[in-house]
Formats: structure tokens, C-alpha cells, sequence
């Protein structure tokens, strides 16, 4: 049984927004922009962050756009394309003790979506943020997303995400998330 994002169950999961592979992203700038979004948003929530790199010695660091947002936090490298094939990524996961997983990075049809179905398997609740997901190709993103979804992910968006986390239109992180995502 599925439930809405809660702030006290929810941990985000960054996966591979990395050097040149990043920069070859169908609709990069809206996906860079919407993944600041998001990572700013769980920022003000206070919501735990968990961060994976592949094989970072060969595709670089991740971005500036999102690692700059990430300052108190390093990323936990891995070779498999799911972050589940890698028992750090997997011992972090057990740490944040959170059910609800929030997915954002690439590419979808591969590393996030090998990633998911791994959560999925596991117990996990894996929310795909679509909007802050992409892959070399729209057609690879969208079997991406279908494929997840077929595997029972719940398909959300940067907004959808944040207000739900949000639960309310008052207090100071509302204010500050509604100014995020203008």
C-alpha cells in the first residue's frame, strides 16, 4: 500500500548526474534547473539526502549545479548500474531508516530505473520524480519511466513532491519552497 510523501519517512536519492554524460541529457537545462529545485526544496525540509556516482574515476564528478547544494554531504561511488548492487549505498540507505525513497537523476532507462525496481524489491516505496530524470534520448526516458512504473514506482514531479512533503500552505518552509519553485 502506497502513501503520500512524508517528511519523517522520505529520503532522496541522486543517482549519476555526472561530467560529460550529464551534458548529453535530452532537455539538460530544464533537467539541471529542476533537479536544484529539488534538492534545494529537500534542503529546506530537512530531509535526508543520499548521493551515488558511477564510476566516478571514468565519467567525472557530479555537476556544480548540484553538488554546490550538497556541501555537508559526499557522494558514495558504485559500479553496478543500480545503486542497490553497492553495500555502502545500500548500509546509508538502511541509516536514513526511511521507507519512501524520492528518485531523481540518469539515465532513466538505465541506472534510476535498474535502481527503482531494486528499491521496489527491497520493501521500498521508490518515487520517480519524472521531471528531474533523464536520459540521452526522450524515447529511452519515457520506456524509462514506463518500465518503472510497470514495476509499481510512483511517477511524482518536483512540485508534486515538495507540496506533498509541504502538507501545508503556511510557515516559513512553505515560503521559502514556493519561492524555489517559481
Amino acid at each position: 500500500m502506497t502513501t503520500m510523501l512524508q517528511p519523517t519517512t522520505t529520503v532522496l536519492l541522486l543517482i549519476d548526474i555526472q561530467g560529460k554524460l550529464a551534458q548529453l541529457m535530452h532537455a539538460k537545462a530544464r533537467l539541471f534547473d529542476n533537479l536544484q529545485k529539488l534538492v534545494r526544496g529537500i534542503r529546506v525540509l530537512d530531509i535526508p539526502v543520499l548521493w551515488v556516482e558511477q564510476n566516478p574515476a571514468g565519467l567525472g564528478p557530479t555537476i556544480d549545479e548540484v553538488a554546490t547544494l550538497l556541501p555537508d554531504l559526499e557522494p558514495i561511488p558504485k559500479m553496478s548500474f543500480s545503486a542497490c548492487g553497492n553495500e555502502n549505498f545500500v548500509a546509508a540507505l538502511k541509516d536514513a531508516a526511511r521507507h519512501q525513497v524520492l528518485v531523481a537523476g540518469i539515465e532513466t532507462h538505465i541506472c534510476v530505473y535498474q535502481t527503482a525496481v531494486d528499491l521496489i524489491e527491497m520493501g521500498y516505496e521508490a518515487h520517480v520524480v519524472a521531471d528531474a530524470v533523464s536520459s540521452r534520448t526522450p524515447e529511452n526516458k519515457n520506456i524509462g519511466l514506463e518500465k518503472m512504473k510497470a514495476a509499481g514506482a510512483l511517477p511524482t514531479s518536483v512540485e508534486t513532491a515538495l507540496f506533498e512533503l509541504l502538507g501545508v500552505a503556511q510557515g516559513e518552509a512553505f515560503k521559502a519552497i514556493s519561492k524555489i519553485v517559481k
